[in-house]
């Protein structure tokens, strides 16, 4: 883990404007009528509405996205009482992770008020305006008066994380840990040190999911809770163990199955974890120096199964992975209140999670290829993207189960896609790519078997039913690396295209390629020469059907694989050239660019069978091409060659193809600001419409804006390249394509073989 120094955690905290979040507008508010719709007078309708109907107010407002997390300061994050106000970096980075992770919108309110009735006032009188409250970094044992009178008083979900939060995941760790250990919880001799809110709140999960009362020993800073010690509270007593032969932490752990720390850090010797069972589990909870390190551990008892707080080590038991999504599912049904049905319900998912086949972006976060159930890998990793619909879906389904939604989902997969569309997971554009892809799936070879992201790309996409993969490549080295990878390749085809075997296919192969080549200088022996190579194999493969559609480009220079391209596949005949377009995924909307890979240097006459095929295959996305030819200069305003041949180009389309809806040329300010554009040049063919198709003057400038965008907007999402105009679905990915881009370009070539089968 990087080492934080003050001035860096002051510097971030300061840099830009000050804080970590802000508000923003989700409602136009650029016009007068804007604002009128949005204040006076049109926003006492809503009003109006809402007082007939109050459950309405879920309806016109932020309510059912809104919670509040709300501190007195007395307990704060390893900090302790230093008080409301200076607490509130933290109840501010609280909102970060609600928001980033799901799509959850935050006020932080910090209240300025120690005792406890007058606190829950304070909370009760402002609780209208939000759809959750998340109680965070108040001491014990006030938070437990607090919470309970809150979850009584108020008909909104009430949370507080410290206590549940904890005690979800670690409940979700200690389930799978004893499942590796081979133990079961009903028997497992637990050892608790700590006794404060996330303690208790733990402990009492932890029986709720099978523990027994008998076998677990709490320790507070005065050592075991035993019946009969006095000056012990309410909720220490619950857990006061009747054993009168121990009263030391060192006592306690000896042959102990489980220790939960949830005190302070270094009270976990090496000598007390080797007085415990045989595959101990030791959950060093205390933050940020765990109650015995990860090494010390491990140096101990080998065989430990181990979780801490931290992400620099195995199985970090962290709340991230619980409060956005619980409050989530609680939010999106409307629910009253957060009940045990609903914790342990994001137990069970949480658990059932860690079980499932790790997606490539966590390994790539963790700079890890092998994270499979097992010791060092029990609980989901906080950036599992997968989390907010397995755990927020989960506690939907308990909260309507158990009786306390409002708003009871009905369409599952539906709720699923708009989780994932809510973070950016997906997109509705990319939902009806892979919805189509699987509807008709179809053989797919995959050039470069042997990289690691193609390999992950291929099984990710057989996973996801989009295609029947073929993998191009030495089949002993695919299968290394797929061990290696701890991929499973069955069902996934893998041809060896060096192979003596394939000895017969190259030969006709290389007779066909001859024979529809021969008047440009091919030999049947230089064919055959071609067929060792994996483009000249795989585009021959989908030439002669024996595949649909062909994906290439992680290792291909660009110019080789247009060069076979043009030889084995050729170009539709209605066009005299083809090319690439990338789509952007933003929140202003979809967006079409081309040509971003194949022609450098386009003549007019290339632009304008350029602007055809994009039009085509904007066409093929189900929607109308809105067109703008792109240049340095406006209508005219430069005479140089550069914007002349645009000029020319717009000319010819307008006369040729007087159906393709487009102008130019234009600066791109003018392409995307259609009230500008309509404004100074009133004369375009594109006034009152929105463009959503970009035609560039060359190479260069259409691939650097897709680049400049990736780069420098993570929100938005780059699908591409996708080819246009040749006679066969021949698909290009780009070096630093991600496994997710490729898996993108194959629902792409599916969907375009399968058309292509339809002509």
């Amino acid at each position: 883990m990087a080492q934080i120094t003050k001035e860096a955690a002051l510097e971030y905290h300061t840099n830009g404007r000050p804080g970590k979040i802000e508000v923003k507008p989700t409602k136009p508010y650029r016009t007068q009528t804007d604002l009128s719709l949005a204040y006076s007078p049109g926003v006492a309708y809503p009003c109006l509405e809402i007082q007939q109907t109050p459950d309405d107010v879920y309806k016109y407002t932020d309510k059912g996205n809104l919670v509040a997390v709300i501190s007195n300061g007395t307990a704060v994050l390893g900090l302790g009482n230093i008080g409301a106000m200076s607490g509130k970096p933290v109840m501010e980075g609280k909102g970060l992770l609600f928001k980033i992770y799901g799509g959850v919108d935050v006020f932080d309110i910090e209240v300025d008020e120690t005792d406890p009735v007058k606190f829950c006032e304070t909370v009760e009188r402002i609780a209208p305006s939000f759809g959750g409250i998340n109680l965070e970094d108040i001491k014990a044992p006030e938070c437990f008066y607090i919470e309970k009178r809150l979850k009584e008083t108020l008909d909104i979900p009430v949370m507080h994380d410290d206590q549940h939060g904890t005690a979800i995941v670690s409940a979700a760790g200690l389930k799978n840990a004893l499942e590796v250990a081979g133990k079961k919880i009903e028997e497992a001799k637990i050892v608790v040190n700590g006794a404060g809110a996330a303690a208790i709140s733990c402990t009492k999960l932890y029986c709720a999911i099978g523990a027994k009362h008998e076998n677990i020993v709490m320790l507070d800073s005065k050592g075991v809770i035993y019946k009969g010690r006095e000056a012990v509270n309410e909720q220490k007593a619950e857990f006061a163990t009747s054993r009168t032969d121990i009263k030391t932490l060192a006592e306690a752990v000896k042959d102990a199955d489980v220790f939960v720390g949830l005190s302070k850090g270094n009270v976990l010797s090496k000598d007390m974890i080797r007085s415990m069972a045989d595959s101990p589990i030791v959950f060093a909870l205390a933050n940020p120096v765990p109650e015995i390190s990860y090494e010390d551990a491990i140096d101990a008892r080998p065989d430990v199964i181990m979780s801490t707080g931290r992400s620099d080590y195995p199985n970090q038991i962290n709340n991230v992975m619980v409060f956005p999504y619980i409050f989530r599912g609680a939010l999106d049904v409307h629910a009253k209140a957060i009940n045990e049905e609903m914790k342990l319900a994001a137990v069970n998912a949480l658990a059932a999670l860690a079980k499932k086949p790790v997606p490539d972006v966590v390994n790539d976060v963790y700079h890890v290829n092998n994270l499979t159930f097992g010791p060092t890998y029990f609980i989901p990793k906080p950036v599992d993207p997968r989390l907010i619909t397995c755990v927020s879906e989960a506690v939907a389904k308990a909260a309507i189960k158990s009786g306390v939604a409002r708003d009871p989902i009905t369409d599952w997969n539906g709720y699923r896609k708009q989780l994932r569309q809510l973070i950016g997971q997906e997109t509705k554009l990319t939902q009806k790519l892979y919805d189509t892809a699987r509807q008709h799936p179809q053989r797919i070879v995959f050039s470069e078997g042997i990289h690691p992201t193609m390999l992950k790309a291929a099984v990710q996409a057989k996973a996801e039913g989009i295609c029947h993969p073929i993998l191009l490549g030495n089949d002993e080295a695919i299968n290394k690396l797929a061990h290696e990878l701890e991929l499973s390749l069955d069902g996934i085809e893998i041809v060896n295209l060096r192979h003596p075997d394939e000895a017969p296919r190259r030969e006709r192969y290389a007779r066909i390629l001859t024979e529809k080549r021969q008047r440009d200088g091919f030999t049947y022996q230089e064919a055959n020469d071609k067929m060792f190579e994996r483009n000249y194999f795989g585009m021959m493969m989908v030439e002669t059907g024996d595949a649909d559609a062909f994906i290439t480009g992680l290792y291909t220079r660009y110019t080789n694989t247009i060069k076979v391209a043009n030889e084995v596949i050729g170009i539709k005949p209605e066009h005299s050239h083809f090319g690439t377009m990338h789509i952007i995924n933003s929140q202003k909307g979809t967006y079409y660019l081309a040509d971003t890979l194949v022609n450098q240097h386009p003549t007019t006459d290339e632009l304008v069978d350029i602007a055809k095929l994009t039009a085509n295959a904007v066409h093929f996305f189900n929607e109308d091409p809105i067109m703008a030819m792109i240049s340095h200069s406006n209508f005219g305003s430069d005479t140089g060659e550069g914007s002349a041949k645009v000029r020319r180009a717009v000319e010819a389309i307008h006369k040729q193809y007087p159906g393709i809806i487009v102008d130019g040329e234009m600066q791109i300010g003018f392409a995307l600001n259609k009230e500008q554009r309509d404004e100074l040049y009133p004369f375009n063919k594109l006034k009152g419409m929105n463009v959503n198709t970009l035609i560039f003057p060359n190479r260069t400038s259409a691939h650097s804006s897709f680049k400049i965008l990736q780069c420098l907007a993570p929100d938005i999402e780059v699908i591409g390249p996708i080819q246009m105009g040749l006679n066969k679905p021949i698909h290009f990915t780009d070096f630093g394509a991600s496994v997710r881009d490729v898996v993108n370009v194959t629902a792409v070539a599916a969907i375009d073989a399968y058309v292509d089968k339809l002509k």
